[in-house]
């Protein structure tokens, strides 16, 4: 609740200083008296921007379980399927969740992911690669990292940290078409032809701007899920993890599942501000780090 509560406080805060930014530079009466309303204009981009967001979250278990072919486990038909479920239903005890939904996907790659709606209504899937090719305790190590991931309750934060940039997207862009519609091409009634081509392409350049804010609360998180990880199933062992996961070089998630999927492709340079998921090496350091403050 406390973390709902903070982005949406941040949301007004950013809305408030905007207006009143818009009023004291004098732009906001221009547009209105030009033809376009701030007010209305921040309400529908909320709506839009807000709503893509979290119909997305509230089909992620749905779109999860299709594009990736997850089996989801109602009654275990092996010991590992036994073994897969007591320790979600062990580790969710611990971090004072409701019990996920636990799932196999088959693929040779080790990855696995959490997703949905909230923290009480999840999904908790792993890859047949990751039970093949990691012992039982890295494999608790992954599944601890993911149930963090849940306990924080990062897919509601996510979705409204996207909420708010796709506001500001949808909002700036329009407001940056009719400016240059109005003051450039001196359109004096409607919208010309310029509107809309600045309007698009300024979506796209704010937009790609928008994803690293997105792209860095996502590394951040990763962290945070990494330690959850550790105190559920012991350091050295969420440390062997990601050391045999690094070592693997899993192949990505698809991109809705990549924010909360265990590991996530390298990269540096400006392709490290796109990237959802630090470097193995660097979140190894960070556990050893971490491990050496306690």
């Amino acid at each position: 609740m406390k973390r709902v509560f903070l982005f949406l406080a941040t949301n007004m805060a950013i809305v408030l200083v905007l207006s009143v930014s818009m009023r004291l530079l004098g732009v906001e009466p221009y547009l209105n008296a030009n033809g376009l309303n701030l007010t209305s204009l921040l309400i529908f981009a909320a709506v839009m921007g807000f709503g893509g967001s979290f119909i997305s979250l509230a089909i992620s278990k749905w779109s999860a379980k299709r594009a990736m072919g997850v089996q989801v486990i109602e009654t275990p038909t092996n010991s590992t399927e036994s073994w897969l479920l007591e320790t979600v239903r062990t580790y969710s005890a611990k971090a004072g969740i409701k019990m996920p939904e636990v799932g196999i996907f088959d693929t040779p790659e080790v990855n696995a992911f959490a997703t949905g709606m909230s923290r009480n209504s999840s999904l908790v899937a792993v890859s047949s690669g990751l039970l093949q090719q990691m012992s039982k305790r890295e494999a608790e190590a992954v599944i601890g990292h993911e149930i963090a991931h849940v306990a924080n309750g990062d897919m509601v934060t996510l979705a409204l940290i996207q909420g708010v940039v796709n506001t500001f997207v949808m909002f700036l862009s329009r407001v940056i078409g009719h400016l240059v519609d109005r003051v450039v091409f001196k359109t004096e009634r409607g919208h010309g032809p310029a509107f809309f081509v600045t309007m698009i392409v300024a979506e796209l350049v704010l937009g790609v701007l928008a994803s690293i804010i997105v792209m860095w609360f996502s590394r951040q998180r990763e962290f945070h899920a990494d330690r959850g990880g550790a105190a559920l199933a012991g350091r050295q062992h969420m440390i062997a993890a990601l050391e045999r996961l690094n070592s693997l070089h899993p192949a990505p998630l698809p991109e809705k599942m990549a924010a909360f999927g265990i590991s996530g492709g390298g990269g540096g340079g400006i392709k490290r501000l796109f990237m959802t998921h630090p470097p193995l090496a660097e979140r190894i350091a960070a556990l050893r780090s971490s491990a050496g403050h306690a």
